[in-house]
């Protein structure tokens, strides 16, 4: 006899936790004659690490699809609209920046405007609005304009620890999540190495068909218990420690930027990030080629007055993922799946891909299981190492002479994969075509604001007679710069936005 997967168990709470819960509740809450019970369980003495609030842009789907309004978002987490990044001084270090905004490039999939700039490191202003419109520090849509939608492409800086509240009354109220609050005291396992039940300091023993360890890096099922490795990617990202702080703004209606800011120092970089009511800043940084105290005073030097009389709080982890991801019945989401620096927003977004991979794909059978985990830890795999690939990407161009970027440049520190991209892309750039594949996280347009960003200049002219399309291209840059003087007019001031937006809105 065939055995069903009808009851799912999320073992931890916070972000990881409660977002796996809604994308699987809710997603199958929409299938008539589904009778798929979830339940979370969570412990009320283990605090969440709640530091990431950077978001990717893919959170706009998954909010809208598990039942939430945007401005409630808005209103509970401290949400501000996020159009990308702006990296400060990686190049050169003498107030040199760049933006990865969240637009696709003018023309984008029809043709590659790239050959046809007059300056590549100018590339995301001439093909792209968003650069000007994150300047004047303007919202990215009207007010005209509906909830999740806009004129640009964005995500969100929010509060990722009411985020994780808003989400937690979500699943209990609208999408039948159980929620039981106990301390886990052990993990059982079956003859074949499954997980059959986790024992709880109260509730006694909750049975499982489907396990999801959301424990953070305590890894309490994937590693403890089921003993699959970690693999450290410490080799090609130094990273390991940073230090967080919550900073108010001066006034209250200072102006929130609508972009987060990622400024280079001597090592590491400093992330600042714009809430409504404060900014999350901090610095990531390297242990082997700075201390604590080093990087305390360049975050302190970074803030000025800003930053008196707030403490800092340290944070300290490896970077690297799990070897297997869906290890028998038990599937790792969040930081007990992996973790690497918080550039470029990956870790919310890996919880919403892998929650909504065990939401679409959920085998009806423990007989099929061992198929859907084989098939989702290739894809879990492909797309750990094109993010490490990616953020390698942003070091590795640098012309700063500091040891910590030129061991950075170092090619035993480039994974061969990249090397690769690389050397293709010396002669043409990346394009679409590059990037085809369903499992791909950054697109394209990703990579050549990046590349170009950081000075990397193709030789177009290695097959000069494949861009022959100058008119098209100079109807597109023109096109550009009628659009980025027609947002500059028409978008509002990124608070005074969000304000008139939610007054407006119940």
């Amino acid at each position: 006899m065939l055995n069903p997967v009808k009851n799912i168990v999320i073992v931890g709470g916070g972000t990881a936790g409660w977002l796996t819960a809604a994308i699987i509740a809710s997603h199958h809450k929409k299938a008539a004659g589904q009778s798929v019970a979830v339940t979370l369980i969570e412990s009320s003495d283990i605090p969440t690490i709640g530091v990431g609030e950077g978001t990717w842009p893919t959170l706009k789907n998954t909010l809208q699809d598990i039942g939430l309004k945007e401005s409630d978002v808005f209103r509970e987490c401290h949400a501000a609209f996020k159009q990308g990044a702006k990296f400060v001084d990686w190049v050169h270090g003498n107030g040199d920046f760049y933006y990865h905004p969240f637009t696709y490039p003018m023309g984008y999939g029809r043709i590659d405007l790239a050959p046809y700039v007059t300056n590549i490191e100018n590339y995301a202003v001439e093909a792209n609005f968003q650069h000007h419109v994150c300047e004047a520090g303007l919202a990215p849509r009207m007010l005209a304009e509906g909830e999740y939608k806009g004129t640009c492409n964005y995500a969100y800086h929010l509060d990722a620890g009411m985020l994780g509240k808003m989400l937690k009354e979500h699943c209990i109220e609208h999408l039948n999540v159980t929620h039981i609050v106990d301390t886990m005291q052990n993990v059982n396992l079956q003859d074949d190495g499954n997980i059959r039940s986790v024992s709880l300091n109260k509730c006694g023993e909750i049975c499982g068909d489907l396990f999801v360890d959301c424990t953070g890096t305590a890894a309490l099922l994937i590693g403890n218990s089921l003993k699959v490795p970690f693999k450290k990617v410490d080799d090609v990202l130094f990273n390991d420690s940073a230090l967080a702080m919550q900073v108010p703004y001066v006034n209250e209606n200072d102006p929130v930027a609508t972009h987060t800011i990622a400024t280079a120092q001597n090592t590491g970089w400093i992330w600042d990030i714009g809430l409504t009511h404060r900014r999350g800043v901090g610095h990531v940084y390297s242990s082997k080629f700075m201390t604590d105290e080093e990087a305390e005073a360049n975050l302190r030097n970074y803030l000025g007055e800003a930053g008196e009389g707030i403490a800092c709080r340290k944070i300290t982890y490896e970077s690297g993922h799990r070897e297997r991801f869906w290890e028998k019945n038990c599937v790792a989401v969040g930081m007990a799946a992996g973790f690497v620096e918080p550039l470029e927003a990956t870790a919310i977004m890996l919880i919403e891909i892998s929650a909504r991979y065990i939401a679409e794909n959920l085998p009806p059978t423990q007989e099929l299981m061992p198929i859907t985990a084989k098939r989702f830890n290739q894809q879990m795999d492909y797309r750990w190492s094109r993010i490490i690939d990616f953020l390698k990407l942003h070091y590795m161009l640098t012309k700063r002479p500091e040891p910590y970027w030129q061991a950075h440049c170092d090619k035993k520190s480039i994974p061969e994969s990249l090397q690769e991209d690389l050397a293709i892309w010396k002669y043409k750039g990346p394009t679409v075509s590059d990037f085809q594949g369903a499992n791909e996280l950054f697109p394209a347009a990703s990579y050549q604001y990046v590349l170009y960003g950081m000075g990397f200049k193709p030789d177009f002219t290695a097959h000069g007679h494949l861009y022959q399309d100058h008119q098209q291209a100079d109807r597109l840059i023109k096109r550009n710069e009628q659009l980025t003087e027609q947002m500059l007019q028409t978008l509002q001031p990124h608070r005074n936005f969000i304000h008139q937006w939610l007054s407006t809105t119940n």
